[in-house]
This record gives structure tokens, C-alpha cells and sequence, in this order.
């Protein structure tokens, strides 16, 4: 179909170029990352990223994969008919769905990105430690309209497979930058955006902030909060009331409340 070539060995040059991509240091040096399964590879495609090779294992007959198929044709990405080993050995899941697809890292300028932006809703990542979480905030700040992520240097690896199927395709509807918070958190304060830290022993609840106005919600490491370095840079800090006898909440679960909390108030 449309000429794929054929990639039958695990021993093939390209893929262990490939395979190597579930490891952090080849992903930057390469640029590359590798994103799987039939919705999230649908995703890349619709988005325009930028794609190196989808690869496609299992009965092309089947229609299972004609839309990847069909928009990797209109878009000239090259595509490879490859045995099921073959994605088994790149593959980062216990059952792989059969299609890869090996994805250029964007780097757009996130000091560009945040000129000139009206009341914007950022939010700020610090520290991220569980590819999971990462993934689900990234996708709860799309279901809210978020204007961009950022995500800091000192996070889990943004582009780490299990990150990337946690979003969900998330990661391609809005913009997600990875930052040196230390330097970039002043450049939004210049830009006007207000940046409220997330604390246990702040003062002030989620519900008692205004976030009509530029803002940039920053949550702090699943075990330590915030940094020190970081929560000296916020202009104010919340914190979510717990009256039951909870000692705390899953970071992806309080960064889904206060970010409905400032879509509620957005939009009432």
C-alpha cells in the first residue's frame, strides 16, 4: 500500500536508532520521540508535527489503520510496513497496538510565545516527578482551554512514552514548553501574568483567588511542593481547603480542581 517499504529485522540500523528513543539521552541528542497507539498516532497527524516515520504492523487490509494511512499519504510522511517484532522491540508497552510513530521534539520560543497574550491561564509545572501525572495535568489544562504548559527542566522528561500516552493527545492541542522556571517566571511576571504557588500552609484558599486576570497557576512536586527557589517568585500562594482527614491530594487531583476553579470563574 502507497509502496511501503519493508522492515522485517529487530537488527535493522533504523530501528535500533528507533528503539533507542525509549531512553532520555537519545531523545535529546536525536530530537526525536516516539509516539504510539492508533488514537495518539491519529493525533500526531492531525496536528502537523513534525514526523520522521510511521510504522505499521499487523493486516493493513483490516481498515484498523486507514486514517493513519490515508493522512500520513496526504502529508508525505514516509511509512514502513514492519513485523510485529519489530514494534515489539520499540514499543514502551507490555501490548503495543501495532503502529508507531517517531516524532520531531518542537521547540518553539516560549518568551515569544507569552507576548502580547490577554488575560492568558498558564499552567506552571515544578518538579514533576510521575510521567502520569504530568500526562493527566497536561490533558486536564487542555479540557479547561488552557493557553500553554510549562514545564520545568527539573520534571520528569516531557517527551517520555509514558508521558506522552498520558496525555491522550493532549500534548497536541495546546502548546507545552519545557522551562528553566528560575528564569522564566520573572519574564511572565513583566508580561503582566500574575503567578499564584500552590501550598498546604498558604493563607489564602483557591476559592478566595481571582483568576480573571493573567495568570500563572504553578504546582510543586508530588513529595516536596514547590522549591524554595520557585515559591520566593510567586506573587501570591493558595491552597485547597481540606475539612475531612485527608493528609493531602494526588497533584494531578489538586492541580483538576483549581484549574475548574478558574474555568468556573472564566466563565460565569
Amino acid at each position: 500500500m502507497y509502496g511501503m517499504e519493508q522492515i522485517t529485522s529487530v537488527k535493522n540500523n533504523r530501528v535500533k536508532e528507533w528503539a533507542s528513543l525509549k531512553q532520555k539521552k537519545y531523545r535529546n541528542s536525536t530530537g526525536k520521540y516516539i509516539a504510539e497507539g492508533v488514537r495518539l498516532v491519529e493525533e500526531v497527524i492531525a496536528s502537523g508535527a513534525s514526523v520522521e516515520a510511521i510504522l505499521i504492523a499487523g493486516d493493513l487490509q483490516s481498515g484498523r489503520f486507514d486514517k493513519i494511512v490515508n493522512g500520513a499519504h496526504s502529508k508525505d510522511i514516509v511509512m514502513y510496513e514492519v513485523a510485529e517484532a519489530v514494534i515489539e522491540h520499540i514499543s514502551d508497552t507490555k501490548s503495543p497496538q501495532g503502529v508507531i510513530a517517531i516524532v520531531h521534539r518542537h521547540e518553539g520560543d516560549p518568551a515569544l510565545f507569552i507576548a502580547g497574550k490577554e488575560k492568558p491561564l498558564y499552567l506552571v509545572l515544578d518538579s514533576l516527578q510521575d510521567p502520569g501525572n504530568l500526562g493527566t495535568m497536561i490533558r486536564t489544562a487542555d479540557a479547561v482551554g488552557a493557553t500553554a504548559v510549562f514545564v520545568s527542566k527539573t520534571s520528569v522528561d516531557l517527551y517520555n512514552p509514558k508521558v506522552i500516552r498520558s496525555t491522550m493527545g493532549s500534548l497536541y492541542h495546546l502548546p507545552v514548553f519545557e522551562v528553566d522556571l528560575i528564569e522564566f517566571l520573572p519574564q511572565l511576571q513583566a508580561a503582566g501574568v500574575k503567578v499564584v504557588g500552590t501550598a498546604p500552609e498558604a493563607d489564602r484558599t483557591v476559592y478566595g483567588y481571582d483568576f480573571t486576570q493573567g495568570t500563572a497557576l504553578v504546582i510543586g512536586s508530588e513529595a516536596h511542593g514547590m522549591s524554595a527557589d520557585v515559591a520566593a517568585l510567586t506573587d501570591a500562594q493558595i491552597t485547597l481547603p481540606m475539612p475531612g482527614q485527608a493528609e493531602s491530594l494526588n497533584a494531578a487531583i489538586a492541580s483538576s480542581v483549581m484549574l475548574y476553579e478558574a474555568l468556573r470563574q472564566r466563565t460565569v
